[in-house]
């Protein structure tokens, strides 16, 4: 008897249940601290997550940091696409298009080598109005999306040192601005230094699907979301892009459960009993997609993105602050209405 064809889900249900936010107190503080700061700042490179390019936008930033001058670099390539595959091209391709007014950048979380076009940007154009300071670089971005291993191999590869600031695996390491660090040292002492920030999430996230692609990437830590969903979450990610990902624990399938049932026994993750822990396997699970041992792919839809843009909805592309706060209070008032 023939096996029947396998389908993938086209479409993931929005749970109601998902939170909307992460905006913490420290988050709410180090954005302030960085307005406070943006007098003594002559450049500012935003960093945002390669696998999702577009959800990992923080309107906060767009306004609070007002017109200093700013790159924008796009972490992890490494962990969402394969090297010199075409796929990357189009990616990048395409990510510069949806943003030109800024100097962008691609660089893997696994090297240090990738950073030297963002240094020799920095030499060229990163100047100081006070030459005897040198240059204050501000490094900004969501939770966990890669500043602080950006700054670690900015100095490493800029003048040789080891690593200057602490990274992990969750978000939150950074909680407060941290004291400059030297990236590129010039002969007459207008050195180049940069500082480490707190990520900064959004007060609110309206679509919920997004909320589910930044929990995936690590942009909110763990226990905010369910494993379990997360997990089913980034299977049907998988299976539109890379359904062999998981064959060796299982046949194609749509159903998170027995995946999860599979998974858990393949890798010794039991509980009591040797029964099966769930949650345990959907977290390992998630670990090896961000490790890039489930397939390397972007989350965004990035032609559904480069379409909204072509038609000039730029406000769907990059929402304001004033967009998100609206959202977050309509929100407010539906669940206060079903109370």
């Amino acid at each position: 008897m023939m096996a029947a064809k396998f389908f993938p889900r086209r479409v993931f249900p929005n749970y109601a249940s998902i939170p909307r936010s992460y905006f913490l107190g420290h988050h709410r503080a180090g954005l302030k601290k960085m307005q406070d700061m943006l007098s003594s700042i002559d450049y500012v490179v935003e960093c945002r997550d390669y696998r999702v390019p577009v959800t990992s936008i923080n309107p906060m930033f767009e306004e609070a940091l007002g017109k200093t001058r700013r790159l924008i670099v796009y972490t992890k390539r490494d962990l969402g696409s394969k090297p010199a595959s075409k796929g990357r091209r189009r990616t990048e391709e395409t990510v510069q298009g949806l943003d030109k007014s800024s100097a962008t950048f691609f660089v893997s979380s696994s090297s240090h080598q990738d950073v030297g076009a963002i240094l020799k940007h920095l030499r060229e154009d990163a100047e100081g109005p006070d030459r005897l300071v040198g240059c204050r670089v501000m490094v900004v971005g969501m939770p966990n999306v890669g500043k602080s291993t950006l700054i670690n191999n900015l100095r490493n590869q800029g003048v040789g040192k080891g690593k200057a600031v602490q990274t992990g695996g969750q978000p939150g390491i950074t909680r407060k601005i941290g004291t400059p660090v030297k990236v590129i040292e010039r002969e007459n002492g207008s050195h180049v230094y940069v500082l480490d920030t707190p990520g900064v999430f959004m007060p609110y996230v309206p679509n919920a699907e997004n909320m589910l692609k930044l929990a995936l990437c690590g942009c909110v830590k763990d226990s905010v979301i369910s494993p379990v969903t997360l997990a089913d979450y980034l299977l049907y990610h998988i299976n539109l892009h890379h359904k062999d990902a998981y064959q060796r624990w299982s046949a194609p399938t749509n159903e998170i459960m027995p995946l999860l049932d599979k998974f858990a026994r393949h890798t010794g993750l039991l509980a009591k009993g040797g029964i099966p822990n769930i949650d345990l396997a959907a977290q390992n699970f998630i670990q090896k997609w961000r490790a890039g041992d489930l397939g390397r792919f972007c989350l965004d839809d990035l032609k559904a993105e480069q379409r909204k843009h072509l038609e000039g909805s730029k406000e769907e592309v990059r929402p304001s602050i004033s967009s998100v706060l609206r959202a977050e209070k309509t929100a407010k008032k539906q669940e206060s209405s079903k109370l």
